[in-house]
């Protein structure tokens, strides 16, 4: 399957996805008539988990199944009358977000997390030449081992490297719905819209509004923690 149908059929899967969790958050609160209507959606709330997780790992066949076994039970019930629900479905936005991503902390995984809730997560690492220009120090891993790892984890749909000269190309190529910035990222929000819509993609800046977690939530923290402790030996 080509780049584009696959993902075509991420965005379908996980409009039907989110349709069905918003109508089990409409049953919560809900006075369901009968033990067995209650179970049939107690079976809808697993099958919409197993869906997330078969989609997270990138087998859409499988995760549209389950999601089709949830919306089936629960719109049987629907129609039975044993609960309300108003099926809303609304088209996932393409998100992309940015960084080094270098020794990965729960600051990352909050920036992420926060991403896919916005939509399918598009996770572009910076390259090693630029987080030298930028940071003037090279990362610890290098962007082939940062992609890797950023790849692997759950919010992320699809992770990709950073132009070396351009960081609009990316932009260009992915044509995403939003851009979702960390607090501390020294981009300029506007810059980013004008040079897009220059460049024919419409899209909408969001920046995070603070940071998240632990004092150590920072690679840089993280690597003078180690220093300190370990430095000696």
């Amino acid at each position: 399957m080509s780049t584009a149908g696959s993902e075509e059929l991420a965005l379908r899967v996980k409009t039907y996805i989110d349709m069905v969790r918003d109508a089990l958050k409409q049953v919560e609160g809900q006075e369901i008539m009968g033990d067995a209507s209650r179970k049939l959606v107690e079976l809808a709330a697993l099958y919409l988990k197993d869906s997330e997780h078969y989609f997270q790992a990138g087998d859409y066949a499988t995760a549209l199944s389950c999601i089709a076994y949830a919306e089936g039970l629960l719109d049987a019930l629907n129609r039975l009358g044993h609960l309300k629900i108003e099926w809303r479905r609304k088209r996932p936005k393409k998100v992309m977000v940015g960084g080094t991503f270098d020794l990965m902390h729960p600051g990352h995984i909050y920036y992420l997390k926060e991403a896919a809730k916005r939509g399918l997560v598009y996770a572009v690492v910076a390259t090693d030449e630029n987080v030298m220009r930028i940071k003037g120090k090279k990362p610890i891993l290098t962007q082939e081992e940062r992609l890797e790892v950023v790849s692997a984890i759950k919010y992320v749909y699809k992770a990709l490297i950073g132009d070396e000269k351009d960081f609009i190309k990316p932009i260009e190529k992915v044509k995403p719905d939003l851009i979702l910035l960390g607090p501390d990222q020294p981009i300029d929000e506007d810059y980013i819209v004008k040079e897009a819509a220059r460049r024919g993609v419409k899209v909408e800046v969001e920046r995070l509004p603070k940071r998240v977690g632990s004092e150590n939530a920072s690679t840089s923290k993280i690597i003078r923690e180690i220093i300190k402790r370990y430095g000696k030996t």
